[in-house]
C-alpha cells in the first residue's frame, strides 16, 4: 500500500468529526454532509500526492466550509417545494453512539432550536457564525478560509449574532430539569392529561412539526398556543398510540422523546426550554429523516 495514501486516510478520519460538525451545522442534513466530505475527501486525497500540506486541518476545514457554502442554494431550492414546516434532520447524540458523526454534534452540541434559527441567516452569515460561535474559530482564520478580509467577518459575525440574539435568547438550562420535563411533558401526551400538558407551556409556545407530505402533521404552518397545542398532542397520540412505545435519548445535544412503533422510530420529539417552561416545541415524522435514530 501507498504510505502516503495510508496517511491521508489516516489524517482525513481524525478531522472527520469536526468536518462533519461544521458542514451539518451549516447545512442542517446528513445526506448532503455526507456528499460535502466526499467531495472533501477527494480534494484532499488529491493534495496529499503533492507537497506536504502544513496545516492539513486548516486545509481540510476550508475545503469543506466552501464545499458546503456551494451546495446551500441546492439545498435552499429544495426546501422552497417541500411539504409543510421544515426542520433540520434530528442526528443521536447519546453516549452510547459509536458513529464519529454522532460524535462530533455531541461535542459541538448545535440544538434544534438554535439550528432553525440559523436556517434564517444568510449563507455566509451562517458560515462565521458557525465557525465563530458554535467551533471558535477566530475572525483572521475565518477570513483566511472564506477569502475575506478579517474586517468583514468580524461585521457579518456581529450581525450574525445580532440576528441569533433576537430570534433566540440565550439561556442556560440544566440538562437534568430538560430530561424531566421532557418526561413530564410526554407523560402528559399519553396520559391525555390536558391540564398538566397546558401547565408545562409557556403562554407564546409554538409547536413544529415537520412530516415532509409523508406523514402527519400538525399543518402547514406552525401552531401557536398551550391550549391548540396541548389538545393536538394529547388527541393525536389517543388516536395514533396503539402499538406505540416512547424512549428518550439525546437528539442535537438536547434530551428527546423517541415515538416507537414495530421497533421503528416513527417521530421524535424536542422540547424548547425558558427555565422550566417549555416555549418551543419541535416534532419530526419525515420518515427520511429518522433513519439515524434507533
Amino acid at each position: 500500500m501507498d504510505p502516503g495514501a495510508d496517511t491521508a486516510t489516516t489524517v482525513f478520519t481524525d478531522h472527520r468529526e469536526l468536518l462533519f460538525g461544521i458542514v451539518y451545522a451549516m447545512l442542517g442534513t446528513v445526506a448532503d454532509t455526507e456528499d460535502v466530505l466526499q467531495e472533501t475527501w477527494l480534494s484532499w486525497e488529491a493534495r496529499s500526492h503533492g507537497d506536504p500540506i502544513e496545516h492539513p486541518r486548516a486545509y481540510l476545514v476550508r475545503v469543506a466550509v466552501n464545499a458546503a457554502l456551494a451546495r446551500q442554494d441546492a439545498v435552499r431550492r429544495r426546501r422552497e417545494t417541500y411539504i409543510g414546516p421544515w426542520l433540520p434532520e434530528p442526528v443521536p447524540t447519546g453516549p452510547a453512539e459509536a458513529d464519529g458523526a454522532d460524535r462530533a454534534v455531541r461535542a459541538e452540541s448545535v440544538s434544534l432550536a438554535l439550528m432553525v434559527v440559523l436556517e434564517s441567516l444568510t449563507p455566509a452569515e451562517r458560515a462565521v457564525f458557525v465557525l465563530a460561535d458554535v467551533f471558535g474559530y477566530g475572525h483572521n482564520e475565518i477570513a483566511a478560509m472564506l477569502g475575506r478580509t478579517p474586517a468583514a467577518v468580524r461585521q457579518t459575525a456581529h450581525r450574525a449574532r445580532g440576528h441569533v440574539r433576537a430570534r433566540r435568547p440565550k439561556y442556560e438550562v440544566d440538562p437534568a430539569v430538560h430530561r424531566q420535563v421532557t418526561e413530564r411533558f410526554m407523560a402528559a401526551v399519553s396520559g391525555g392529561d390536558l391540564d398538566a400538558l397546558i401547565a408545562l407551556m409557556a403562554p407564546d409556545v409554538v409547536l413544529t412539526c415537520d412530516g415532509g407530505g409523508l406523514a402527519p402533521a400538525a399543518g402547514p404552518r406552525p401552531m401557536h398556543g398551550p391550549q391548540r397545542i396541548a389538545e393536538f398532542l394529547a388527541g393525536r397520540f389517543y388516536r395514533r398510540g396503539e402499538g406505540l412505545t416512547v424512549g428518550f435519548q439525546p437528539v442535537n445535544g438536547s434530551p428527546s422523546a423517541l415515538m416507537v412503533r414495530g421497533g421503528a422510530v416513527v417521530g421524535v420529539l424536542m422540547l424548547d426550554l425558558h427555565g422550566e417552561a417549555v416555549t418551543g416545541v419541535y416534532a419530526v415524522t419525515n420518515p427520511e429523516k429518522l433513519t439515524r435514530l434507533h
